[in-house]
């Protein structure tokens, strides 16, 4: 039976020092990174992580970008078109920027050994444990069925991504710090009882805000308000003019008050590197109208390029499937030197 540990809280002190010591020493780092392939990405996804997985890429730090298209069916009967939403994935990572050359982008159901990992790292947690995890309780909640084994067991899941890719570090906002919990557990767990293998990784917190979604809601793809990285320049305005606001015309920076116009002042500000109180203050008397238009712009002229890019790429399927194949070469060949690892301390590498 598996001894339950008790949890050690990140220590977000340390945490937010990391960004400072992946500066000094970036090849000393592997960040591990990913989505689920449910649909095109969007503006959130955009400031949030992809902005961030090409900052790291650029500093010269290992990045891998798993594909979770296997988790796609934890919360729902039918994946969907999967081949076209991987390939748009893939269109959009490298038209954020993300460098194939530099960065292994891969679908881990394309990777045995990851998967094949999930086995031992599953006798190290309890079922009380993966009940407890925020991720299994949301979607959970989300599908509106009953709790369906692969959804139960979806931490371990990821932690087999992050571990099998011997990733030490994973981006993650702060209300995502308990997620990456139970894999840091998990590896300290392993280690205690076989010895050495795995390392820990490290949470590198995001300062990106949450933004919300045009109905004042969490950004979702699910939900469907969002602004996809893919849309048009003409439905981005359309999507913002209906975004909501509120009825005070003079325009300030309160996010507890007035949280969907500070929404929209902090995508602004995002995107042109800006304060969103001096954006704010710029606006003044305009109103709900001169701020839209002002993040229309701001969102428009961001994603130009990208939206350029992307519709090149996405053209080209025989190109982006041989970036998914290089990246799982890449990424067969670590897991698998991971798993004879794990295989070994063990004491189940019979045959070598």
């Amino acid at each position: 039976m598996t001894a339950v540990l008790a949890p050690t809280p990140v220590d977000e002190a340390v945490a937010d020092t990391l960004d400072s010591r992946i500066r000094r020493d970036p090849n000393n780092f592997r960040v591990l990174s990913g989505d689920r392939p449910t649909g095109p990405l969007h503006l959130g996804h955009y400031v949030g992580t992809l902005a961030n997985r090409v900052r790291l890429q650029d500093l010269g730090v290992p990045v891998t970008v798993v594909i979770a298209d296997y988790q796609v069916i934890t919360d729902r009967s039918d994946p969907g078109p999967l081949r076209d939403r991987v390939r748009t994935l893939v269109a959009e990572y490298l038209a954020a920027g993300l460098d194939p050359d530099r960065t292994v982008i891969f679908p881990h159901s394309a990777v045995p050994a990851l998967n094949q990992l999930m086995l031992p790292l599953l006798s190290l947690v309890t079922d009380a444990e993966l009940r407890r995890n925020p991720t299994v309780k949301a979607e959970a909640l989300a599908s509106r069925r009953p709790l369906g084994a692969l959804l139960l067991t979806y931490p371990v899941h990821q932690a087999a991504d992050i571990l099998g890719m011997d990733g030490t570090v994973v981006p993650v906002g702060r209300d995502q710090l308990p997620h990456l919990e139970l894999t840091r557990q998990i590896a300290r767990r392993f280690n205690d009882r076989y010895g050495q293998v795995f390392t820990p990784p490290e949470p590198l917190l995001t300062g990106t805000p949450n933004l919300l979604g045009t109905d004042g809601a969490k950004m979702s793809k699910t939900r469907g308000n969002t602004i996809a990285l893919g849309d048009t320049a003409d439905r981005t305005a359309e999507i913002v003019r209906a975004a909501q606001t509120d009825s005070t015309r003079r325009i300030t920076f309160e996010p507890a008050a007035r949280p969907q116009v500070a929404n929209l002042l902090s995508i602004i500000g995002e995107l042109t590197g800006r304060d969103p109180r001096a954006v704010a203050e710029e606006i003044g008397d305009g109103g709900a109208a001169a701020l839209k238009r002002r993040a229309t712009e701001a969102i428009n002229d961001e994603l130009a390029p990208l939206r350029s890019r992307r519709a090149e790429l996405i053209v080209d399927p025989a190109f982006l499937d041989g970036v998914l194949l290089d990246g799982t070469a890449r990424a067969t060949s670590v897991a698998g030197a991971v798993l004879h690892r794990v295989r070994r301390a063990m004491g189940m590498d019979y045959l070598g």
